[in-house]
């Protein structure tokens, strides 16, 4: 049986066998010497050093002399001041800073005697004005009295209030808080005149909620009168697509005929501003709360040469700057 040959990718690593070489060849084999290793003498470059008794062939070095250890005495402890490092005065978070508030100072045409519960009583008054009270002084309309201010914006879905754009500049830049309102019309889809008043009112931070001015307009062109649950769904329209592009709840401002047909028991969550001339509000609309009062159509005003209508608003100051700091940047 013949035996397989390796591969030839594989003789390489294959280790052959040596045979053994014949015992007549290792005896006459010749005899190999081994050299045996020589003691190694090392080369002194220098001169010989003179010998010494029992000593090796180098000097052995003097002694080197140990300094002397110092006398251990207890020592007092030295103290090193530290260098002062001034303290970082307390982190204070910055308040919003507080707007000046005016005393009342306006004065009315046809004065009504509220009595005990006067606005007057109350510490933060404003007015609303548009295109009929002409051109404005706002520093000086303010030193009058005017905190806030609710400006006219739109009207329907296609009107502009030509004094808007000025008024709205002018009365921030004389410190006035202020916000815009819509007056809305019946004859005019609820959408269409949201979308109106965001096209024309910017979108700032510091200004007021905007607000809905719903009521009966014997002088309006639409003569219409919805029903009961169709004003209640194109106000909530209205309001949900504005508070949803201003991040604020739209404050409904109404008359008192208006809120008897349509708003008794409604919108509890939403802050209203009313219109009583000559009683209170809780005499007028019993039960609401509310956040403003216009308690005069016939104020007159140093800065205005018009009549202008008189607010104040309900709560103290410090309630008044608490408000604002919560519906303001």
């Amino acid at each position: 049986m013949l035996q397989p040959q390796p591969s030839a990718e594989t003789t390489s690593s294959i280790v052959r066998p040596v045979p053994p070489a014949p015992m007549h060849e290792l005896a006459s084999a010749p005899e190999v010497s081994v050299p045996q290793p020589r003691e190694e003498i090392l080369a002194w470059a220098g001169p010989i050093p003179d010998a010494i008794p029992n000593a090796g062939p180098f000097k052995a070095e003097p002694p080197v002399p140990i300094a002397p250890q110092p006398e251990q005495r207890p020592v007092a402890r030295i103290s090193v001041p530290k260098p002062e490092i001034a303290a970082y005065p307390p982190v204070r978070l910055s308040q919003p800073q507080r707007t000046k508030i005016y005393s009342h100072r306006f004065r009315d045409a046809k004065p009504i005697n509220f009595g005990r519960a006067s606005p007057r009583k109350l510490a933060v008054h404003g007015v609303d004005v548009s295109r009929w009270q002409g051109d404005i002084d706002w520093v000086k309309l303010r030193t009058q009295g005017a905190n806030f201010a609710y400006i006219k914006a739109t009207d329907g879905g296609d009107h502009l209030d030509p004094m808007f754009r000025k008024n709205w500049r002018e009365a921030k830049a004389a410190g006035i808080k202020r916000g815009a309102y819509h007056f809305f019309y019946w004859c005019r889809v609820a959408s269409q005149q949201a979308d109106w008043f965001i096209r024309n009112v910017p979108n700032d931070p510091d200004a007021l909620p905007p607000v809905i001015d719903v009521e009966w307009n014997g002088d309006s062109s639409c003569k219409r009168r919805p029903s009961r649950a169709q004003v209640l769904e194109k106000m909530q329209i209205f309001m949900d697509k504005l508070e949803r592009h201003y991040g604020k709840r739209p404050i409904i401002y109404t008359a008192p005929d208006f809120y008897d047909d349509n708003l008794k028991g409604t919108f509890t969550d939403y802050p209203f501003w009313l219109r009583a001339v000559a009683q209170h509000p809780s005499k007028v609309y019993p039960g609401r709360r509310w956040l403003f009062w216009q308690y005069s159509g016939s104020g007159l005003s140093q800065g205005v040469n018009e009549k202008i209508d008189l607010n104040v608003f309900h709560g103290s100051e410090d309630e008044w700057h608490r408000w604002v700091g919560r519906v303001t940047s």
